[in-house]
């Protein structure tokens, strides 16, 4: 097909930071056994903010401990079966449940393996998530989180090797990190339907079509050093398998097709399989 060049791309405005930091899985663990005895109602982020320490104090008062707002061994007894077992304390492997395991499904959220719903069960997702991870960090795949699983998931997240090139020239709403109870792979740019939509960096198109896992009609590239770009809810593709991109090539236009609320881009990068935070490759935006 016939391509074009667009002119480079300048970033308007962003309304978020150039990458999210990630929390402590042990503070997201005490949100997921906060959530299950019905005293918090926020994000599972790992963050100890003003509204999981208002949470931590009704549990203290309700189980007659200290209340002092701080989440120590006491407080994660008072959590019963859930609290049982700290993060590192046990090998965990399919069917186990309780604080560690909601820790570990958080950790490997941030490492670009997300599982489905931060809950304290290591069901098949689970399973699956850290058997995806164990090949990706060169380790034995064998299910379980053992303790070299476990020292593998305290390195920093991986981050692209590549300096990327926006999709968009428009502000960004939902970053790459913890929505509600469940983790958000990539970085979501609300657009008019139809608006061009270009690609991130030179490659070639391995995936042009429809999606059937709620990305609609969907767009990916695979660029040099193992990482790819996703583009997905598109309305239009504007490539097709096989073909070379460059950057700001045209790859789709914006839409809200599979499961989408609206018409937006949700934009991933991908590092050998891994989902990596797309603003920690993208240049900051101007003023």
């Amino acid at each position: 097909m016939r391509r074009i060049l667009a002119p480079v791309l300048t970033v308007l405005v962003l309304a978020s930071p150039a990458g999210a930091e990630p929390g402590d899985p042990r503070v997201a663990a005490l949100q997921v056994g906060l959530r299950a005895h019905g005293l918090y109602a926020g994000p599972v982020d790992g963050v100890l903010g003003s509204q999981t320490s208002r949470a931590v104090l009704r549990l203290q008062r309700r189980s007659r401990i200290a209340a002092d707002g701080v989440p120590g061994p006491q407080t994660r007894a008072a959590l019963g079966r859930f609290g049982a077992h700290p993060f590192g304390s046990r090998t965990l492997r399919l069917g186990m449940s309780g604080f560690d395991v909601a820790a570990l499904q958080f950790s490997l959220a941030w490492h670009g393996f997300p599982s489905g719903t931060f809950d304290g069960e290591f069901g098949a997702r689970t399973e699956a998530a850290l058997l995806r991870f164990q090949r990706w960090a060169s380790l034995v795949p064998a299910g379980r989180a053992t303790a070299q699983t476990l020292a593998a998931l305290r390195d920093p997240p991986p981050t692209s090797p590549l300096e990327l090139a926006w999709p968009l020239a428009l502000p960004v709403t939902d970053t790459f990190g913890p929505r509600g109870q469940r983790f958000h792979a990539g970085i979501d740019i609300p657009a008019a339907y139809g608006k061009r939509i270009y690609a991130a960096a030179p490659g070639r198109v391995v995936y042009a079509g429809w999606h059937d896992g709620g990305w609609g009609y969907e767009v990916t590239v695979a660029h040099a050093s193992g990482v790819r770009t996703l583009y997905a809810h598109l309305s239009v593709v504007d490539v097709t398998l096989g073909d070379l991109v460059s950057t700001s090539s045209p790859v789709g236009q914006v839409g809200a097709s599979g499961a989408a609320s609206g018409p937006h881009l949700h934009f991933e990068v991908l590092l050998r399989g891994a989902r990596v935070d797309p603003l920690s490759a993208l240049p900051t935006p101007g003023p």
